[in-house]
């Protein structure tokens, strides 16, 4: 992990600029530069103010379980549920949801800004030329009217099979097929970007396979710029295991982009059948979450986060759900049971992120010109003494510095 961590000298000066020499001082971390995240979207009602009673008390509760694991949230943007009536967005909601995440120290991404799924029924009203219109329209009313809020951004969703999906008639599969998924994929991209030259944009995709890298080519080939690559895995089959997962990091790490995993999952029950080939196409009644699951899923947690961080491509990991209480397919993904309770698998990932790639409090004492050394994770850090603190960070090329106390 070398290339997670690194040192600095701070040099640690009070009010009026002058050195705290030969003093004890305390340094501990605030925050990590890398970005472990999760979705939001069970904490919306919450920070909306929508809830009251027993149901609020419950969400406060998750909201703190949350709050403990992730520094970033994906907050969901799928037009079909976003926009049901033209020119009526939710808007309002989102922002609110959004100020909330930011007020309390969270990164945040939108997702998605184009998709062939959950998008909106009344697209199929509309000429080719009109959908592709529209969407423009849609990206830069969410990209500009986010912006300085959500800054990180799924550009496009699933590209690889969009011109080719059958499983209903939508608006964005007929733009796709009409126009082709490189120039498809330009139309997100140029037009987040102009929205927003600031945002960082992701093509995510959930196929693995060499059709993604082709399309990757081309788009790079094109002259398309994507800041990050996105990759599922949705592991509801079971484990992918440390080396198809490297295998896989080093594929699609050698375009030079930063890789986001941005959809991960692990089951604490039964694994769905390996002959399944659309994970949609798994249906059951229940699906429960069972000791000796919730065991596996503890260990595969901590071996998956292992294998993530340890690739220097690698920069943020989201989980799909933090809870099992309506997560996708009813599936068992959670940290957290249903009814609010941890499973192992929440104290197993705490324990590596507020644990072993965490500086707690580490007690220090400055030299006669008020400096100190500090070598940890990459983020945030306070440094504290006689009452007064002084913020830094741990940052590559970030040798030297200086804290004021105050």
């Amino acid at each position: 992990m070398e290339h997670r961590t690194g040192s600095t000298v701070v040099t640690v000066v009070d009010g009026e600029g002058r050195p705290v020499a030969d003093a004890d001082v305390t340094v501990r971390q605030t925050a990590h530069a890398f970005r472990f995240g999760c979705i939001g979207f069970d904490l919306i009602p919450l920070a909306d103010g929508e809830l009251a009673g027993a149901a609020a008390e419950a969400a406060g509760l998750l909201a703190e379980q949350w709050l403990e694991l992730f520094n970033t949230a994906t907050l969901p943007f799928y037009w079909g549920d976003f926009e049901r009536v033209r020119g009526r967005p939710d808007t309002a909601r989102l922002l609110a949801a959004a100020r909330w995440f930011r007020d309390r120290g969270v990164e945040l991404k939108g997702h998605p800004l184009a998709w062939h799924t959950v998008t909106a029924p009344w697209l199929l009203e509309l000429s080719t030329d009109e959908v592709a219109a529209v969407q423009r329209e849609r990206i830069t009313r969410e990209v500009s009217g986010f912006a300085g809020l959500i800054d990180t951004w799924d550009a496009i969703n699933e590209v690889v099979i969009m011109p080719v999906f059958d499983k209903e008639d939508n608006g964005i599969t007929r733009l796709c097929r009409a126009i082709g998924r490189i120039p498809m994929i330009r139309l997100a991209f140029e037009t987040a970007r102009a929205a927003n030259p600031a945002a960082t944009l992701l093509l995510n995709d959930f196929d693995m396979s060499t059709a993604y890298e082709c399309l990757i080519e081309g788009v790079l080939e094109a002259g398309i710029r994507i800041d990050a690559l996105g990759l599922q895995s949705h592991m509801h089959q079971g484990y992918w295991g440390e080396e198809r997962t490297l295998e896989t990091l080093d594929r699609f790490a050698r375009y030079g982009l930063p890789i986001h995993f941005t959809e991960s999952t692990l089951l604490s029950g039964d694994l769905m059948p390996p002959e399944i080939q659309d994970l949609n196409d798994w249906q059951v009644e229940s699906w429960p979450s069972t000791p000796e699951g919730e065991a596996r899923q503890a260990d595969e947690v901590v071996r998956h986060y292992r294998t993530l961080l340890g690739h220097p491509a690698v920069e943020a990991v989201t989980y799909w759900g933090i809870t099992d209480a309506g997560a996708w397919l009813g599936a068992p993904v959670g940290f957290v049971r249903a009814d609010g309770t941890p499973k192992p698998s929440y104290a197993a990932l705490h324990g590596l992120v507020k644990g072993e790639w965490w500086l707690p409090p580490t007690p220090l004492r400055t030299d006669a010109g008020g400096r100190v050394a500090v070598r940890g994770w990459y983020g945030d850090y306070e440094v504290a003494a006689a009452g007064q603190r002084g913020g830094f960070a741990v940052s590559p090329g970030a040798e030297e510095q200086q804290v004021v106390l105050r």
